[in-house]
């Protein structure tokens, strides 16, 4: 399943190509959605930054998995599969969610992705998640809170979490952003 975007599009680009290769309007997404059309077509000329939770409804409502969204700029052709440069990946997020996300993995053909995470200062998850997966972080940088299960913990740089089919939350209720290095299998995005 190879899904080729070129390497000029960006993430709005790519969000109206596949609107439009579906036949929708921006009001029935934005109805989908519960969002103004004002707002997506904003996101469609990347004048606005959906949050990975809007991105995550975007892909649904397109029928897309979100990975098709975190496009990769073409890598040479023996570093495909191998190699993702640092400047080659797609960062996706912010909005109000305050969350930046960048997948490591080449593509996600593995029975596990590696996403790089970016959590902004005074930032939090608009709503807790459970998923059917097994997560595990480790953290780069800064302090990040999390409520695993029902159990609060804080972790700080080198400290690493496993979160297993329980109902989480994050929030960063500190003064400087918070990395970490998350490995989910299978993939969800």
């Amino acid at each position: 399943m190879k899904h080729h975007v070129p390497q000029s599009a960006t993430l709005g680009a790519d969000i109206r190509a596949l609107r439009k290769a579906r036949g929708l309007t921006l009001a029935e997404i934005a109805d989908q959605l519960g969002r103004s059309v004002g707002w997506l077509s904003q996101v469609e000329r990347d004048m606005s930054e959906p949050s990975i939770s809007d991105l995550r409804q975007i892909a649904q409502c397109l029928g897309v998995p979100m990975s098709m969204l975190f496009a990769h700029s073409a890598a040479p052709a023996d570093e495909q599969g191998y190699v993702v440069r640092a400047g080659a990946r797609r960062p996706m997020g912010s909005g109000e969610e305050g969350l930046i996300e960048e997948l490591l993995s080449p593509d996600l053909t593995d029975d596990f992705e590696m996403v790089y995470s970016t959590f902004a200062p005074q930032s939090r998850m608009q709503k807790p998640a459970n998923r059917p997966t097994q997560e595990v972080g480790y953290m780069i940088s800064g302090k990040l809170d999390l409520v695993i299960g029902g159990r609060h913990y804080t972790v700080e740089p080198g400290d690493s979490f496993r979160i297993k089919h329980e109902p989480y939350q994050w929030s960063n209720p500190h003064d400087e952003p918070a990395v970490a290095i998350w490995v989910i299998a299978p993939p969800v995005y």
